[in-house]
């Protein structure tokens, strides 16, 4: 079964930088792509990015574009999240996972972004 490791949140000061990063074990990424997904408190859980299997097809949630940066190391196969600029309402519990939600959720890692 794969699992899915995320890594390197923490707590950042308003217009502060995090990148996290998600370990995943087999190829997953590579054959269905990868995505980040967030859980605000109180909220449901929401998309924030995606990256296609082949790489050509980015997409990002409005609120971060232009802020965050997605990326993936096929060799590793491991995802990234670069943010930049981060704001109070990014504030998240943030997850990855395949953009088809193939796999069994990992446990998360926190952002908090408060000054």
């Amino acid at each position: 079964q794969v699992q899915l490791v995320e890594s390197g949140g923490g707590l950042v000061q308003p217009g502060g930088s995090l990148r996290l990063s998600c370990a995943a074990s087999g190829n997953s990424f590579s054959i269905y792509g990868v995505g980040w997904f967030r859980q605000a408190p109180g909220k449901q859980r929401e998309w924030v990015a995606t990256l296609s299997s082949d790489g050509n097809d980015i997409q990002y949630t409005g609120s971060v574009k232009g802020r965050f940066t997605i990326s993936r190391d096929n060799a590793k196969n491991t995802g990234h999240l670069q943010m930049n600029g981060l704001k109070p309402e990014d504030t998240a519990v943030y997850y990855c996972n395949t953009p088809n939600l193939k796999l069994n959720w990992g446990q998360g890692t926190q952002v908090t972004v408060s000054s």
